[in-house]
């Protein structure tokens, strides 16, 4: 008697679930056919957990720029005041802080970047990495801050 509870309770709270997974993803026009939506990340966090800003003043504004790192390459110590994150196409990527906690990204990973934290980042690999990466900011507000 025990055990047909057991399977019943167990299907009513995958079923809850499901429903709960299913529901969010009603808003990347899955139900389209021929159109694929994949969230690769949603967080109020950066990627080494520091909560996420609220936005600030004035005229938002959208950047998308596309980086290409070549092996080897690296770029000097900096800071974003803008809160951006992108998705790393091919290659690798190790991003560091002035602290020295490091995050490795391999193609194809999501990255929220750090806000307003001294960084710096290399391409350990022997391709070229290959970034994309979406700033939100203001109109006029710098993108990035080298020290």
């Amino acid at each position: 008697m025990k055990y047909p509870r057991f399977i019943a309770l167990l299907f009513f709270c995958s079923l809850s679930f499901h429903i709960q997974a299913e529901e969010p993803q009603k808003h990347y026009y899955t139900e389209i056919p021929g159109v694929e939506a994949k969230v690769l990340i949603k967080t109020t966090k950066s990627w080494n957990g520091s909560t996420l800003p609220k936005y600030g003043d004035g005229q938002p504004e959208i950047t998308i720029i596309r980086y290409r790192f070549a092996p080897g390459a690296s770029i000097p110590m900096h800071m974003h005041p803008v809160i951006n994150a992108g998705v790393l196409l091919t290659g690798r990527l190790s991003v560091t802080t002035k602290s020295g906690k490091t995050i490795n990204i391999q193609a194809g990973q999501p990255l929220v970047e750090l806000f307003k934290e001294w960084h710096y980042g290399t391409n350990p690999g022997q391709e070229t990495a290959d970034l994309i990466i979406v700033y939100a900011g203001s109109e006029g507000a710098p993108l990035v801050i080298r020290e």
